[in-house]
């Protein structure tokens, strides 16, 4: 590289990620193919539109790529496309989400309805300093205080009671599994449509560890950079029936949402990089892994509990949990600075009750990335006990340090 300065940040960041344990929960390590794709000649396209009805030329090959994305991403999911359409262009997932509201919804009139971001929701679930909430009236539902657990019955109440337009269910730090199927009914009750964001837990879907939402969803939204372990960036499955109101379908709705309504050229090297994941996580190899996942989430969860952690539900049931750190005396943003000092990198986050994303009582840890190297159940007890080591400073940095060093040498990053 002739920018000098650039590639050694990037060698830096290379040897960050390999000489660090990560347990984001939404951060993963990606395939050389995909990394290839991204960074290919395919960048340089404009590809203003769809395929076939693009507003620049040259753009032939391109279109091969996005319909060959698009049929992978059904069939991974094995949906019919006579039934469901898939638009893979959203950059992230946040506009993907805006993009969903916008098409369904009616800025400043229609409700949406979402789990509340300290309850392990997202800020594009009806936050009020997302545009999710400054655009649209958004009512959101909670967990409850004392279990951790969502509480149908009182989401059907306040359903009933604020009659929104969209229920949404999904999360970004909840560690339970939804009842899809009850959050169809209560939407249908009160004649809402119902978007399932599923970024967390795409992988584990497609690997078949974590129930589908397909059957009882109107409208599915994804990432493809967490589970998934694919690109940066998002896509919208959307069922082939007609909105409520405007009897204009959905997937027409929401095409002309992401462009023209909140996007212009889509990124065809992210295109290529989809169609690749896509075809990835539909491998024996894959569903393996995605089984690991949870084995591993499971095996941190009983190892911290034992350590005295108290996990938000008591547990997990997919590949993240949350650790309310109140009975150790020390709040999220510390506990994340000290777990980073020593190699182990894992986000602070909101616990129920609390009411600052910025400094919270909590920290969420994931096993994503950690599998992808090649650990499993053993690795994870001594990770647990690490984590504790230097959050209640038990064991010197340095002798963590070098334990932290010696997994990462054993599993690396390939």
């Amino acid at each position: 590289m002739k920018d000098q300065e650039i590639e050694r940040l990037i060698k830096s960041e290379e040897k960050r990620q390999k000489e660090t344990l990560d347990l984001i929960a939404s951060e993963n390590h990606t395939s050389e193919d995909i990394l290839e794709a991204q960074g290919s000649r395919l960048t340089d396209k404009y590809l203003e539109g769809y395929p076939g009805r693009r507003y620049y030329p040259g753009g032939a090959v391109q279109d091969a790529i996005e319909l060959l994305a698009q049929k992978r991403a059904l069939q991974l999911f094995n949906l019919d496309s006579q039934k469901w359409h898939v638009n893979v262009q959203p950059l992230s997932g946040s506009i993907a989400n805006a993009a969903i509201w916008l098409a369904l919804a009616r800025p400043g009139e229609d409700k949406i309805m979402g789990l509340k971001l300290s309850s392990g929701g997202h800020l594009t679930h009806g936050h009020k300093i997302s545009i999710s909430g400054i655009v649209w009236p958004a009512v959101q539902y909670d967990v409850d205080p004392a279990s951790g657990l969502i509480d149908y019955d009182k989401i059907e109440i306040l359903a009933k009671k604020e009659k929104p337009k969209i229920i949404i269910s999904g999360f970004t730090a909840y560690p339970r599994r939804f009842d899809f199927k009850r959050f169809a009914e209560i939407a249908k009750s009160v004649g809402a449509l119902h978007v399932v964001d599923m970024s967390h837990i795409a992988g584990l879907v497609a690997g078949g560890v974590h129930p589908s939402p397909f059957a009882y969803a109107d409208v599915v939204m994804t990432t493809t950079h967490k589970t998934l372990r694919g690109p940066r960036g998002a896509v919208i499955f959307s069922r082939n029936i007609k909105h409520p109101t405007s009897n204009i379908s959905l997937p027409e709705l929401i095409d002309k949402a992401v462009f023209p309504g909140l996007q212009g050229g889509p990124f065809g090297h992210v295109h290529a990089a989809k169609a690749i994941c896509f075809k990835e996580a539909a491998t024996a190899d894959f569903r393996k892994y995605a089984k690991q996942i949870v084995k591993n989430a499971k095996a941190l969860a009983e190892e911290l509990k034992k350590l005295g952690f108290k996990l938000v539900t008591g547990g997990t049931d997919n590949h993240l949990m949350a650790a309310d750190l109140r009975n150790f005396s020390i709040d999220g943003r510390d506990a994340e600075k000290r777990l980073e000092e020593v190699g182990i990198i894992a986000n602070r986050n909101t616990v129920p009750g609390d009411k600052s994303p910025f400094n919270p009582s909590g920290i969420r840890l994931g096993t994503p990335a950690l599998t992808t190297r090649g650990m499993k159940e053993n690795e994870m007890w001594i990770i647990a006990k690490l984590i504790h080591s230097a959050i209640m400073i038990t064991m010197s940095d340095k002798k963590i340090k070098k334990e932290v060093a010696r997994l990462c040498k054993k599993f690396p990053i390939e």
